[in-house]
């Protein structure tokens, strides 16, 4: 039988090796402290169950789901009566999966759940989006948001759990939790609204409280996914500032809110409280629900503080971009092996396709971003679930005054890596997962124009990719501020990483640990670039002045339009090349460990760095005109309007 985990070796590379599973496991265990026998008693046994979920589920997908993927796509979703109804089909198998009891994956036993890591969830999601993308996405809605539900309560100090045991004794939203571990219902999060995507700031949906407290919201969402559920959080403005220059009018003015969208009432009617007022026609993703919903006064309940909506947010957006990266990875594991197959079938001129040279580098190719941007996202998700968990476990757990500074050390570390692993994947995958579902396409030739071959489904399907939870240029942003801030910060320590960087490029030992290095160095020259353009006239100012003073001036008198335009115009550019190094550094530190990998990392390397010395010398030596041009358009525009 047809089984996605069990034909996919460097998946399973790193349930065998890829994975320090340790660590993760004995926080998720609360490091073996509940006697009840409920548990595991160790790691190895913790592993053998997560492999045998992901064995079971990966010949689930490959059975039920991947056979009729093009069904699944044909037949959509619909809006009859004002509520969302899935084909026969698509139904059946979220049916089973929740006769499975896989949506309580990653919650804690004493809530419904098996209390496997949230990395199992999110392989899992790679293993169903090789099936079929726009189940994945829904499936990705039920547990990920009940998660998040325990995860805001722990925050908002609304939660019990004992401080020996890990257990959760209480929480403020269990019906929730259970209710969705169980597959009767699941969750989205409710952000976007009309002519305010990525510009949070300009959200007009109000929450409202009463003379009693209560609170209610009213506006409205667009694209919303998978809206047609019970629980929404919601992003919603609660400050007004009087001050336009205000924070608090910006994104310190929202908050967060748990909305319930309908009650079942005992005589089988439903009373919906949030209306979908449409579900989008899109392009792709047939078999997922993309919602308009309308607010009206609907009944609501506050998360944490006023104004806190951002920072819970960032708690939902981090995880959905990890789960993006995921989902990616099984799209092109999809376009992979639909293309490898059929090259190996297809002769032309007296041999097979995959035997012409072209073809084959294209499908290398394809293999080797597959592997890279895998091992990324191993790395990211390892990272934001322990930093997550140990934020918990330092909130909730007892501890002694030395173990609480290692616990608080290690934290800290793994939130740095996963704020800056993210969006680098985020971005890396989804722009991949175009490129790839294309390159599927041109390898089937006209066959790959025709809806009879998959490729034009993967090609529609992946075309959202690049935009939904957070544009590949809002990633781009994101990362060269924590790139660039990082620099300003601590020019001593970027000073250093550029010496060091150019040293091992040239003494260290192994071969491939020189060419990692100097494809740092090429990065850090361009991150060098960057801020001297950035900062150029604050930086001459300081010559002669020492190091330990740079920090405070460099900080002081931005005006972010006029000193960053440089950097915002090569934001994407310095990404791509923030991805080529990210991922040689991780397949060198497998490497390292495991021999076996040093051919996937000399694979990379092949095209990471004549692709990274292309885009050093973008960064160097392009955009003056163009930001030029911009910077005397905009005067002239404002002197204009001041006329």
């Amino acid at each position: 039988m047809a089984n996605f985990f069990k034909d996919n070796d460097d998946l399973q590379y790193y349930f065998d090796k890829g994975i320090d599973w340790a660590p993760l496991v004995e926080v998720t265990e609360h490091n073996f402290a509940d006697s009840d026998g409920e548990g595991h008693a160790n790691v190895e046994e913790a592993v053998t169950f997560y492999r045998e979920i992901a064995e079971m589920f990966g010949e689930f997908v490959a059975e039920e789901i991947k056979p009729y993927e093009r069904d699944i796509d044909r037949e959509g979703v619909s809006l009859v009566d004002g509520e969302v109804v899935f084909s026969e089909r698509l139904q059946g198998v979220f049916d089973k999966i929740k006769e499975l009891g896989l949506h309580s994956l990653p919650l804690p036993r004493e809530l419904g759940g098996m209390n496997a890591p949230v990395l199992l969830y999110f392989i899992n999601s790679e293993l169903m989006a090789r099936a079929d993308v726009s189940s994945m996405t829904h499936h990705g809605f039920h547990g990920g948001m009940a998660a998040a539900a325990l995860v805001f309560s722990a925050s908002e100090g609304t939660s019990r759990i004992d401080g020996e045991t890990g257990r959760v004794l209480e929480t403020r939203w269990e019906t929730m939790i259970r209710e969705i571990g169980a597959g009767e219902a699941w969750g989205s999060m409710d952000i976007t609204e009309p002519d305010a995507g990525s510009d949070m700031g300009a959200l007009r949906t109000v929450g409202e409280q009463d003379e009693d407290g209560n609170w209610f919201v009213t506006g409205e969402k667009i694209f919303i996914t998978s809206g047609h559920g019970k629980y929404h959080f919601v992003i919603a403005r609660t400050e007004e500032a009087d001050d336009a220059t205000d924070l608090m009018s910006g994104l310190n003015g929202l908050s967060m809110f748990l909305v319930r969208a309908y009650e079942d009432r005992p005589d089988g009617n439903r009373h919906r409280i949030v209306q979908i007022s449409r579900v989008e026609e899109k392009v792709g993703h047939h078999g997922s629900a993309t919602c308009g919903l309308v607010f009206d006064r609907a009944p609501a309940e506050l998360i944490g503080k006023r104004g806190e909506g951002f920072k819970y947010m960032l708690i939902l957006m981090n995880n959905a971009r990890l789960g993006v990266g995921f989902e990616c990875l099984g799209l092109l594991e999809s376009a992979y092996r639909t293309a490898k197959a059929y090259a190996a079938e297809r002769s032309s001129m007296g041999k097979a396709i995959d035997r012409h040279e072209m073809i084959a580098d294209y499908l290398e190719r394809m293999q080797t971003d597959i592997q890279g941007i895998r091992a990324l996202a191993m790395v990211a998700g390892f990272h934001e679930e322990m930093a997550q968990k140990l934020t918990l476990t330092l909130r909730f757990i007892a501890l002694d005054a030395p173990e609480r500074g290692d616990v608080e050390h290690a934290m800290r570390s793994h939130q740095q890596e996963a704020r800056r692993l993210t969006p680098v994947l985020k971005y890396l995958a989804s722009e991949k997962a175009v490129e790839h579902s294309r390159t599927a396409l041109q390898i089937h030739g006209g066959n790959g124009y025709t809806t009879e071959y998959l490729p034009q489904k993967l090609l529609r399907d992946a075309l959202v990719m690049p935009i939904y939870e957070g544009t590949s240029q809002i990633q781009a942003l994101m990362a060269m501020k924590d790139t660039l801030g990082e620099i300003v910060r601590n020019p001593q320590s970027f000073v250093r990483r550029i010496a060091q960087a150019r040293w091992r490029s040239l003494s260290a030992r192994a071969p491939m640990e020189r060419r990692v290095a100097a494809l740092q160095s090429l990065c850090l020259a361009a991150q060098q670039h960057l801020i001297l353009k950035t900062a150029g006239s604050k930086v001459r100012g300081l010559r002669g002045r020492p190091l330990p003073d740079w920090p405070e001036e460099l900080t002081k008198n931005w005006d972010p339009k006029r000193d960053f335009a440089y950097a915002m115009l090569h934001a994407e550019k310095l990404i791509e090349l923030l991805g080529d190094v990210v991922i040689a550094e991780v397949l060198l530190a497998q490497a390292r460990r495991h021999p076996e990998r040093l051919e996937v990392l000399e694979r990379h390397l092949e095209r990471a760095e004549p692709h990274a010395r292309y885009l050093h010398e973008q960064i160097t030596t392009t955009g003056d005109r163009l930001v030029r041009k911009l910077t005397t358009e905009t005067t002239a525009a404002a002197e204009e309007a001041a006329e």
